[in-house]
């Protein structure tokens, strides 16, 4: 696991909860995720609400646009107002999936990045490029996806570990991803994130699903996470250590009171010794 200034658990920042957290933010919060395109033109009281909050707690941003593995021309447009924006709330730590999501124009879906030699290097000259423009290194996640890529010579754990090597940037963790894929694509999910170098994993995100079937789960961020994949977080800080953790919820939004049973259940798990924490 790679040191970094940001620790604990987080909260993914939306404006439902702004007037809660306002008016007093939970002490179990250690930092807020927000998506840049969001809240990049955002002006007035939005504005002065996030200067407010960002006074008070460290933000991650996490990308929803940036289509490391499309097509089209990496938008270097976009990514310098990004840059700006990083730079006024002083954000350390941006992150992007590893997929793609547009050509011509935005899909608004994150489609897998077919797992080939010459996928690792479009992908991994537009994350160097992305870093070089944003002045930092930067996390990409792991996925989740529905239908396999239909050319591929090797497997996701390759591809991913051949990315991070080759664009030499982080990981951003997806736990939930992982368990979803493992479930759709029939893999042992604990035995893929022991595949991950752990020495560059910065970042985990936790989340809830939608169960379609037996054999097809639908990554919602829209519910509690269930019990199997607290079990894949507990295993995955057994053997990696406890990077910063953020809770995503996006649908189905619960009042902060609830969400904070989640966050509060990510810090207690964070402060396990060691030796308590249970690995399969």
């Amino acid at each position: 696991m790679r040191e970094s200034p940001l620790h604990g658990a987080g909260l993914g920042l939306r404006r439902e909860l702004i007037p809660d957290l306002k008016a007093r933010i939970p002490d179990a919060i250690d930092f807020f995720e927000l998506a840049p395109e969001n809240w990049l033109e955002m002006g007035g009281a939005w504005r002065k609400s996030l200067r407010h909050i960002a006074e008070r707690r460290p933000i991650v941003a996490h990308g929803l646009s940036l289509n490391l593995g499309g097509p089209a021309p990496l938008d270097e447009v976009f990514l310098q107002r990004v840059k700006r924006f990083l730079d006024e709330y002083r954000i350390g730590l941006f992150t992007e999936h590893l997929s793609w999501c547009g050509d011509d124009g935005h899909l608004y879906d994150l489609l897998p990045i077919p797992f080939t030699g010459d996928a690792v290097r479009h992908v991994a000259d537009r994350i160097r490029r992305t870093q070089d423009i944003l002045e930092r290194r930067i996390a990409i996640e792991n996925a989740s996806y529905y239908v396999a890529p239909a050319i591929a010579e090797m497997s996701e754990i390759a591809f991913i570990n051949a990315v991070l090597t080759e664009a030499d940037c982080d990981l951003h963790l997806d736990v939930n991803n992982v368990y979803v894929n493992s479930v759709n694509h029939a893999f042992e999910p604990r035995a893929f994130i022991d595949s991950m170098p752990a020495e560059r994993i910065v970042y985990l995100h936790m989340a809830g699903h939608y169960r379609e079937a037996d054999d097809l789960i639908i990554d919602t961020h829209g519910a509690p996470v269930i019990d199997p994949v607290w079990d894949l977080l507990e295993s995955t800080y057994a053997r990696i250590g406890t990077p910063p953790t953020l809770l995503e919820r996006d649908f189905n939004l619960p009042p902060l009171s609830e969400l904070m049973l989640e966050v509060t259940r990510i810090r207690q798990m964070q402060a396990q010794p060691c030796e308590a924490r249970h690995v399969a």
